[in-house]
């Protein structure tokens, strides 16, 4: 009895996988068209039907006797596209002299003829996949079915909605354009097209996204760019599955070499400029529909703390505000660790007046150094993150009006001492001065770190904790390019553009740690 039972539970599955297959199989049947137009519309009704916003109107072609539909999304396509240069060109304008030309038997019709001498449309693609042509309609491009053709036609006529162009809003420059890219792949394509005649830019396409599929463009000037490092982009962006792409930033995430550093390995930017001067440099852009910030790689810890307005200025100012911003990254990571090691570890290294006039500032304070200095920093943190939530208008005056109550407060109260306000201050004023975004982001997080490391073992704790980062730096690369190039390894011809900015004249060839097949920028 076991026996029969097994042998019987063997021939159920094996009658259930030949079931499921059989079903695969029609399946995969059905999904294609056929030169029926009533079996293509139904089948079509079954996958995109349900929804209220797709719309189907059929017609008979000209003085034909020959049925068509077509199937758009109410909202994504163009209505006065599809009446002028589809449904005109198929019922009005196709007169008896189209007639006389085309092999007309038996109601059926050539599918040539009408995609090259019919229809007045730029975008025509032939599909013979039901769920393809699902795919394509939901997006706002316009299905044509034809009695007795088997193949549907895909038809261009979705809908630009767009917002104007203008000036990015994370990277306002006193001096420089004030154009940036937008939420429509075709506009920002066509910025970076619009920034001089550039010979040999490549803007290759493919789709991310498994359930819901986006464009995405690799950019890059094929006589500049090393052909190893486009190779790469290209296999991490095909390597990518996941049901939605919604923003930039995901691609971002997905591609990086070390997901575990705090540090970023891509950069962003909204500014087309920003974009050209990488591709001229070699460096490979990546641009999602949906989304005005386009990626950049590889990226180095230098690109960091420049700016765009670093070459539009003369050499001399432009090297000075970088040193500003080196000086102001320093303090925004290591201000309040040096104030906890110093005055809970090595007082004495303070001169005397000035350690005399801040015992007598903390002398009410019932908090050790950590304890007030991560009051305060969080305090800062939290309005930081409530101005950029709140509205434009009040946003930032909360910020500052919170900031100033909260310090007054707090020194009043004697929770803290006023020379941490300073400090405390010096600190958030440094680390709106890094151009970066997300820069400024990795720094405040790695405060935090420091802060600790300094109140465990003093001085020591936080050269400790500069090692540790530096050797994670060291170690570290975006794209095969190592992060802290060209510090390490060490090239001083590269300099130019790293700490100081030289002038112009003087920076003739192009970075050499991108493998450049033209490595000559100048002269």
């Amino acid at each position: 009895m076991k026996e029969r039972k097994s042998e019987n539970r063997k021939k159920g599955k094996h009658t259930n996988k030949n079931e499921n297959k059989q079903e695969y199989k029609s399946q995969d049947s059905t999904n294609q068209f056929t030169d029926d137009l009533v079996l293509n519309l139904e089948a079509i009704k079954q996958e995109i039907g349900h929804n209220w916003d797709v719309h189907f109107r059929e017609f008979v072609i000209g003085r034909t006797d020959i049925r068509a539909v077509i199937a758009f999304v109410e909202g994504l396509s163009d209505k006065e596209l599809i009446d002028k240069n589809i449904m005109k060109s198929l019922m009005v304008d196709f007169t008896g002299e189209y007639k006389q030309k085309l092999p007309y038997v038996k109601g059926s019709i050539s599918k040539e003829f009408i995609k090259n001498q019919v229809l007045s449309i730029s975008e025509v693609e032939e599909v013979d996949s039901i769920k393809e042509l699902a795919s394509k309609v939901l997006t706002g491009s316009t299905a044509l079915l034809i009695d007795g053709v088997v193949d549907a036609l895909v038809l261009g006529t979705i809908k630009g909605k767009t917002r104007a162009i203008e000036e990015p809003v994370s990277e306002a420059l006193v001096r420089g354009p004030r154009v940036g890219f937008t939420e429509a792949l075709t506009d920002n394509t066509s910025l970076l097209r619009g920034n001089g005649e550039i010979e040999n830019l490549s803007l290759v396409k493919f789709q991310v996204g498994t359930r819901s599929k986006k464009d995405l463009v690799v950019a890059y000037i094929k006589e500049i760019v090393d052909p190893e490092l486009v190779q790469e982009v290209e296999t991490r962006i095909k390597k990518i599955d996941i049901d939605n792409v919604p923003e930039s930033g995901y691609v971002e995430q997905l591609i990086e070499d070390n997901y575990l550093s705090p540090f970023p390995q891509v950069q962003s930017t909204e500014r087309p400029d920003r974009v050209i001067a990488a591709l001229m440099e070699g460096r490979v852009a990546i641009l999602l529909d949906g989304t005005p910030f386009a990626l950049m790689v590889p990226f180095t810890f230098s690109m960091m703390l420049q700016s765009p307005e670093d070459y539009y200025e003369r050499w001399i100012p432009s090297t000075f505000i970088r040193l500003l911003r080196y000086l102001a990254g320093f303090l925004s990571l290591f201000t309040p660790a040096l104030y906890i090691a110093f005055i809970s570890f090595h007082p004495g290294l303070i001169p005397t007046k000035l350690a005399i006039s801040i015992i007598g500032t903390r002398s009410g304070v019932p908090f050790p150094a950590l304890i007030e200095a991560l009051f305060m920093e969080i305090s800062i943190e939290i309005l930081r993150e409530a101005g950029l939530r709140l509205p434009k208008p009040i946003g930032p005056a909360m910020g500052i009006v919170g900031g100033l109550i909260i310090g007054e407060a707090a020194v009043q109260a004697g929770i803290v001492s006023p020379i941490l306000v300073i400090v405390v201050a010096l600190t958030a004023i440094s680390s709106f001065a890094i151009p970066q975004y997300s820069a400024g982001i990795t720094l405040r997080i790695l405060r935090f770190v420091a802060m600790l490391c300094a109140a465990t073992l003093g001085l020591y704790g936080v050269i400790l904790f500069f090692l540790f980062m530096t050797s994670h730096l060291v170690k570290l690369k975006s794209f095969g390019v190592p992060y802290v190039s060209p510090a390490v390894p060490y090239r001083l011809r590269e300099w130019k553009d790293l700490m100081v900015r030289m002038p112009l004249m003087m920076m003739k060839r192009r970075p050499k740690m991108m493998h450049t097949k033209d490595p000559i920028r100048k002269g």
